[in-house]
């Protein structure tokens, strides 16, 4: 199956699926939003659904293009919407009507109409364009569906870490997505696999970009999908990689293609990192984020939330090393004793380092093992590649600095540490207006929002460490990640796809001294 993109186009369109909404997505200037999946918001100041009374003379009313259509062509011929891939197949294309500027003035606000306020009693995140919580929540749930086909196109293009003409391969086909929604596209070469920087201008282009962190190399090798092919069943789709984050791609695409249908720009230029060795600790993609990150206003990451939903505030440092051993070969009948197992020493090794990482918060992985040749042959060579996770930046400094003075516990074994990647912990901090502003979001959204800290690392943890304003958890909401009961939650792609929108096309509060809006 050929993947199709969230793209908008010009095209007319021709015969529609079920995509377009059955009543028209169109906002006046007061407008209140609907109850989305994740349940009713409560009540209070900071959760209010969002009424639209805001009398400023600048404020303009989102009115929203025709409604989405997915174009669907006959065998053999290519509709309008669709594009060629050149296997006698035609990709299908997700494409928004070209947006429509409003035919009547903004409607008045309601006389004596409470303003939209936060949980500090300032104007709310949405109050400057008033009517868009409604129409992006509409507009959200029209394009759910061909947000989920992508996700799982995007699945069935198997991008596994270190295989190059496949994760190049995904990575052609996510910057067409993404080249469509309006991104400038570069290709970074990296040496298992091309890397992805795009750019979206943004209205105020005088503001620090906002910087949004994904990857698109996977833990599963090619062939996977032989045995576990992407299935959809009782609400959920399944299948390599779809939580993991290619659902959090699909849902970012969305968000742009939404925002062109509704002929809205991001409010600050926005940049998207996407790096192909993320899953092996980001070696060589690291860099790229760490350029990125010169003049962020924030950073969103597209990992995966919490299964809740909830959005990740802190996540624990990881560092990937290597351990080998050197023995010496003999024949293990006739010379043992002339021998130096390497594979008893890595063994005897492996139960001294799990010694070494008591400390609190720390854990350890024996990801995986290899050496020796023959039964009969003592083992000259064996090594492991041991995954560590820490709590704190100095329990990390500590375990590793113990590990780099291993010394082998056989005469002639020899024991080498090496690092082979290393991200910093990511602390929880008390004040956390970025975390503040989107609960905010997601309230005028009709969506109940919160955050906590994970176990696992991502990029985010870079910036994170550094105390730049971060968030991670923006990708699809579901369970299972590097397991085989990986799925995404299909409910649940309309609130995501709104949220982030949201985020996008609303300024964002004073989230630090040196933050520009």
């Amino acid at each position: 199956m050929s993947p199709q993109a969230v793209r908008p186009s010009t095209e007319p369109a021709g015969p529609t699926s079920a995509v377009a909404p059955t009543t028209g997505a169109g906002t006046t200037g007061t407008s209140t939003t609907g109850t989305s999946t994740t349940g009713s918001a409560p009540a209070d100041a900071a959760t209010t659904a969002v009424t639209t009374a805001v009398a400023a003379p600048a404020t303009t009313t989102v009115t929203p293009a025709e409604p989405t259509r997915t174009a669907v062509a006959a065998p053999g011929a290519a509709m309008p919407g669709t594009t060629s891939t050149g296997t006698g197949t035609a990709r299908t294309v997700l494409a928004p009507a070209t947006p429509t500027p409003a035919a009547a003035p903004p409607t008045a606000a309601a006389p004596h109409a409470p303003a939209v306020t936060d949980s500090e009693g300032q104007p709310g995140p949405t109050a400057a364009l008033p009517g868009l919580p409604q129409a992006l929540t509409t507009r959200a749930r029209t394009l759910a569906g061909a947000v989920r086909r992508r996700c799982a196109d995007l699945a069935r293009i198997e991008s596994p870490s270190g295989d190059a003409p496949r994760l190049d391969a995904l990575a052609e086909e996510l910057a067409a997505g993404f080249r469509a929604t309006g991104a400038t596209v570069q290709r970074e070469p990296g040496p298992a696999g091309d890397h992805l920087v795009l750019q979206w201008d943004g209205r105020d282009e005088s503001l620090p970009h906002l910087l949004v962190v994904g990857h698109h190399d996977t833990v599963w090798p090619a062939g996977t999908l032989t045995d576990w092919p992407v299935t959809e069943s009782d609400g959920a789709l399944s299948g390599p990689g779809v939580v993991d984050m290619k659902g959090g791609l699909a849902i970012l695409e969305g968000a742009f293609a939404l925002l062109a249908d509704l002929g809205q720009r991001p409010h600050r230029t926005v940049r998207l990192v996407v790096v192909s060795d993320e899953e092996v600790g980001s070696p060589d993609g690291r860099r790229l984020v760490e350029r990125q990150l010169r003049g962020a206003a924030a950073v969103l990451g597209l990992e995966p939330p919490h299964p809740d939903g909830r959005l990740k505030t802190a996540r624990r440092g990881s560092t990937r090393v290597r351990l080998t051993v050197t023995g010496r070969e003999a024949h293990a009948g006739n010379d043992a004793a002339d021998g130096v197992s390497a594979v008893d020493e890595l063994v005897d090794q492996l139960v001294a380092v799990r010694g070494l990482v008591s400390l609190p918060g720390t854990e350890l992985n024996a990801g995986r093992i290899s050496g020796g040749s023959r039964a009969n042959v003592i083992a000259g060579r064996a090594e492991a590649e041991l995954g560590l996770r820490f709590a704190t930046t100095e329990a990390q400094r500590r375990t590793l600095d113990n590990l780099a003075r291993l010394t082998a516990l056989r005469p002639g074994a020899r024991v080498r540490t090496e690092v082979l990647s290393s991200r910093p912990a990511w602390p929880e901090r008390s004040a956390n207006p970025l975390l503040r502003h989107v609960r905010s979001l997601a309230a005028a959204l009709g969506q109940q929002l919160d955050g906590g800290p994970a176990g696992g690392a991502g990029d985010t943890n870079l910036p994170g460490s550094r105390g730049l304003p971060t968030l991670d958890g923006f990708g699809a909401v579901g369970a299972g990640a590097h397991a085989r009961h990986e799925h995404i939650r299909i409910d649940q792609l309309a609130p995501r796809i709104a949220l982030l929108a949201a985020l996008l096309a609303v300024p964002l509060p004073r989230l630090r001294d040196r933050s520009e809006g």
